[in-house]
């Protein structure tokens, strides 16, 4: 890691810390509705938008910091990338269960499970990593099994989408429905954003 003389604001890791802590809030949500009755889905929805505020508010006060610090541990536009990426996971999960409500949606489709599972593992493991920027260390296993959740999640999706278009929905259905796992499928491309901004972080302090 880089040696500095010059003393750097080290509330950003703090920060990232906890932006990450409340994505695995987010992910428990998600399988709590998975399992929910469809009366229960509306108090689900009302955590998730507290969770998705809070998230808000640590990515506000990640930029103020930005604006306010003249030393930076790693550099500006990493921070805004880092913490916009996080941001941008959490609205993704607030936006899918606020979709099954809206819609109406009875029954989710089968296999909607799995990527719901995936998104709550990669919760799990930037969770764990992001401690580990303040010593830029035991990060590359994160990226990875990131990267390659992010593959699986692909796999699940485009599988959604043939079932979704299999006959077994009407239109109408099936475009609520998509709107759904579209938008899961945006969460796991920001937690490979993240994961690739981490991973870009680390070569530039190595």
């Amino acid at each position: 890691m880089r040696f500095s003389l010059t003393p750097k604001e080290t509330s950003f890791y703090d920060m990232f810390a906890a932006a990450a802590e409340n994505l695995v809030v987010g992910s428990k949500l998600l399988l709590e509705m998975l399992g929910s009755d469809v009366s229960a889905r509306a108090e689900i929805v009302e955590r998730m938008r507290a969770a998705e505020h809070a998230g808000d508010d640590t990515t506000h006060a990640v930029f103020h910091q930005l604006n306010s610090s003249f030393i930076t541990p790693f550099d500006r536009e990493d921070i805004y990338s880092l913490a916009s990426s996080l941001d941008d996971i959490m609205d993704f999960m607030e936006e899918a269960v606020d979709l099954v409500v809206l819609y109406d949606i009875q029954t989710l489709p089968k296999g909607i499970e799995q990527q719901i599972e995936v998104l709550a593992r990669a919760a799990e493991l930037t969770a764990e990593a992001m401690p580990n920027l303040r010593s830029m260390s035991n990060l590359t296993e994160y990226w990875i099994e990131v990267n390659r959740l992010e593959n699986q999640a692909d796999q699940i999706h485009r599988k959604l989408l043939a079932h979704l278009f299999s006959g077994q929905y009407d239109a109408i259905e099936v475009l609520k429905l998509k709107q759904v796992v579209d938008v899961l499928e945006e969460a796991a491309d920001a937690f490979e954003h993240v994961a690739n901004t981490v991973e870009t972080i680390a070569v530039k302090e190595s």
